[in-house]
């Protein structure tokens, strides 16, 4: 089983996290503030995942994460916080997060997400080009890159979402070409991001 460091200044929570996944075999260890949480890291050797809520005292955990990052780039970190948005979700991906819980979640989806922030990261696909992921509350969503299609209609995107059950479902997204067009000017960018 893992070496799981959690670091969350809400000691209920905390102890529910830990709890939960001592339950099926995990080490746990907790920290109450960013700082804490740094020092019990080090160089994040004998860690397998970090759990980080986003709000704390003193540092954020964008910060505290970007710091471990900075220590350990192939550290495992998930997100978790009750104040979610769509921006903070997009900057914890980008700073490296495996994936983002947004609180309350049940300790099935906690340790969904764990399951799959310790797994492999998904192979090649058939045709040999690497799949684009990402796990949210637990759930892997994966796309071929590039791989969207432009209608006329605005743009489709096909992807496959694996629960933590391993149970697998293909969906898709239409976005209208006036939603395209606010993504591009949100994201400042000619060209929506993965194609």
């Amino acid at each position: 089983m893992a070496r799981i460091l959690i670091v969350d200044d809400e000691s209920k929570i905390s102890m529910m996290m830990r709890l939960a996944l001592q339950f099926v075999g995990h080490e746990v260890e907790t920290a109450a503030d960013g700082e804490e949480g740094l020092a019990k890291f080090g160089t994040g050797e004998g860690l397998d995942l970090v759990i980080l809520d986003q709000r704390m005292p003193g540092m954020d955990g964008l910060k505290v994460m970007a710091e471990m990052r900075q220590r350990d780039p192939h550290s495992r970190i998930i997100m978790a916080t009750a104040f979610g948005t769509i921006d903070l979700a997009v900057d914890a991906m980008k700073t490296g997060a495996a994936d983002f819980l947004r609180k309350p979640f049940t300790a099935e989806v906690l340790r969904g997400a764990v399951n799959a922030a310790l797994a492999p990261k998904p192979p090649k696909g058939p045709t040999g080009v690497v799949f684009a992921s990402t796990t949210i509350n637990g759930c892997r969503i994966e796309f071929e890159a590039y791989s969207g299609q432009h209608q006329a209609d605005g743009f489709r995107q096909v992807f496959q979402v694996a629960t933590p059950g391993g149970e697998r479902c293909e969906c898709a997204v239409t976005l209208q070409s006036y939603v395209m067009e606010l993504v591009k000017a949100h994201a400042d960018r000619d060209e929506l991001p993965g194609g």
